[in-house]
């Protein structure tokens, strides 16, 4: 295969350099060894795809890329979902000395033709002819443009676009021959451009996020002696890979541990995929616990002993977790207590739940926000090894993460091998080391602002005691009332989260006399009130009820107690209409666009204010 003979292989991991290399490496170092389970529609079973396998389709795209005559540098971007023409369009990229774009799939249109124009994109992966034609439809402008590929077949004529050849992916591959050596000009180096990962744009237009070869690898080696994978691993892939977390530690991870990765089929049938993938190693967020929790806690609605029998399976195993973690324990319950019940309380409760995620989980990486108290109490509890971390997309993007063996999920853990962080002004985290970006592409002025004297502001407020770092909240999103509080919306919003009945929050008051919110129900939760109020579920005036208002305000209340009465919203605005990425209320990666949700909501706002 002449992409992997025509360079010098690396001897060890140590000595790998690039992203490039690191594939090569691994291909050659286990080719017959499992690197993808891919699912096969036909006959509905997971088929393994070898690493020389992948090392072979990877030429074939580096094969077509070459017919392009791409200059060193060119972006190539990707709009595809988890899986294998994901991996071979990334990696002929980066064999190239290309730099990858990665697109979310759930991305709006205007949004993708935005990245597209900004990041003078010159080749476009595509899934489906549709979600071309919507960004041809937006008018975006894109020069740059020279070639689109589309993975799914295609229905219609494709026309060119301007200058811009668009085929099919059968097409394309067929036209390009073999694969030829290549030159110098295309070998990335250390300090080259792999990839511009763009940010959310919670509060504003996205930002390319510059990272390097040697930024990523860097993150790499370090979560790799934090998380410590190992060559029978496997990795279920359902958070899209233009998140850098997913990025970085569910794909270039396992191909440096010689793991296997099976890519969901779709969040939908994530439960379905865990119970016959059985992963060991799953990287995630925490909106998929939340959403476990909720089906449990809705199962046990109906019943008062397993509902009593499962917060006793919890209560004893968060001791036994703690005791285990060296961490305290409160009860005052003996160990010898705990061991003698726990068999059973396993059997009946942890096991049943563990098997939800394939009953082979070693360890479950969770990170992007942190777990509410409740939920990872229950799950630690019962078993399940959640690993909370933090991080940006800025620094490649894990900065700190707890252990197996050294587990607080109060904190955010330990900093990697390698980072150093301080605590800045107003108790602002800020990172330094070989993973942090180069800066913003084209943003000069917002780079120069991202630092301090060297060192990357992480607009996160917080504390570092014996080691363990602990984000105390958002300094750009803090709320700053008219009477002069401050509070931090995330931790109440993930407060008023916890409770299955809400599925979502956003609390608002800067400038105000006190703090609001508004809150979306879910429908089994929302009938369930207005049964109890005598309203009438299928009323949308239902909503603006006093009656319905003041009870889920009276939950709201109980659930955040434990705040300062300043903190504590005082008016409700109910809602059934879910936030998504599609409907412009949340980012590609699940994260609340205040501004958005503002406007969105803005005549209903004022009116809270104005009783």
């Amino acid at each position: 295969m002449a992409l992997l003979t025509d360079r010098p292989v690396p001897d060890s991991l140590h000595n790998v350099r690039t992203l490039a290399q690191l594939f090569a490496w691994r291909v050659a170092q286990t080719p017959q060894a499992p690197a993808y389970l891919e699912y096969q529609e036909s006959t509905q079973v997971w088929v393994p795809v070898s690493y020389r396998d992948m090392g072979q389709r990877v030429e074939q795209f580096v094969a077509a890329l070459q017919h392009v005559k791409l200059a060193r540098g060119d972006r190539i971007s990707t709009l595809l979902p988890n899986g294998l023409h994901a991996v071979c369009a990334d990696q002929a990229a980066l064999a190239m000395a290309g730099v990858s774009v990665p697109l979310h799939a759930l991305d709006n249109p205007a949004s993708i033709a935005y990245i597209l124009s900004d990041s003078d994109t010159a080749v476009l992966f595509a899934q489906t002819q549709a979600q071309w034609l919507a960004l041809v439809g937006t008018g975006v402008p894109l020069p740059s443009l020279r070639q689109v590929v589309i993975v799914e077949e295609v229905t219609q004529a494709l026309e060119p676009f301007g200058d811009c050849t668009v085929l099919s992916l059968a097409s394309w591959l067929a036209q390009a021959g073999a694969c030829q050596p290549l030159d110098a000009q295309y070998t990335p180096g250390p300090d080259d451009l792999a990839s511009l990962v763009y940010t959310s744009g919670t509060t504003g237009k996205p930002k390319g996020v510059m990272l390097s070869h040697h930024n990523v690898l860097a993150n790499v080696k370090a979560v790799m002696e934090r998380v410590t994978p190992q060559a029978d691993d496997v990795f279920l892939s359902f958070l899209p890979l233009s998140h850098t977390f997913e990025r970085t530690a569910g794909y270039y991870l396992p191909i440096a541990a010689g793991s296997c990765v099976a890519h969901a089929r779709s969040v939908a049938l994530l439960s379905e995929d865990m119970k016959t993938v059985r992963p060991t190693i799953l990287i995630s967020v925490p909106r998929i616990y939340e959403r476990v929790y909720g089906v449990l806690n809705g199962m046990l609605a109906g019943s008062a002993i397993k509902s009593r029998l499962f917060q006793w399976a919890q209560t004893v195993g968060w001791r036994r977790f703690c005791r285990s973690q060296k961490l305290p324990v409160s009860g005052g319950v003996p160990a010898w207590l705990d061991a003698l019940v726990w068999p059973v309380l396993h059997t009946l409760v942890a096991k049943p739940l563990l098997a939800q995620f394939g009953g082979r989980l070693r360890a479950a990486v969770s990170g992007g926000a942190a777990l509410s108290k409740p939920i990872a109490q229950c799950f630690l509890g019962l078993g399940l090894p959640i690993l909370q971390g933090y991080g940006m997309t800025e620094t490649s993007p894990v900065v700190a993460a707890n252990g197996l063996d050294d587990n607080d999920p109060t904190t955010i853990g330990r900093v990697l091998p390698g980072v150093e962080v301080r605590i800045g002004e107003n108790q602002e985290l800020q990172v330094r080391g070989p993973s942090v970006m180069r800066g913003y592409w084209k943003r000069e002025a917002d780079t120069a602002a991202a630092f301090v004297d060297g060192w990357l502001r992480t607009g996160d407020q917080a504390g570092i005691e014996n080691g363990r770092i602990r984000i105390l909240g958002r300094i750009k999103e803090i709320i700053v009332t008219s009477t002069g509080e401050k509070i931090a919306p995330a931790d109440l919003e993930l407060a008023i989260t916890s409770d299955p009945q809400f599925e979502q929050a956003y609390a608002f008051g800067d400038n105000r006399p006190f703090i609001g919110c508004i809150v979306v129900l879910g429908r089994a939760g929302w009938e369930r009130m207005c049964a109890n109020l005598d309203l009438p579920a299928q009323a949308s005036e239902s909503l603006q009820a006093p009656a319905a208002r003041q009870a889920a305000l009276q939950r709201i209340r109980e659930l955040t107690h434990g705040f300062p009465h300043y903190a504590q919203p005082k008016a409700v605005v109910l809602s059934l209409e879910p936030w998504t990425p599609d409907n412009t209320l949340l980012t590609p990666t699940l994260k609340l666009k205040r501004n958005n949700l503002s406007a969105r909501f803005a005549q209903d706002i004022e009116g809270l204010y104005r009783r």
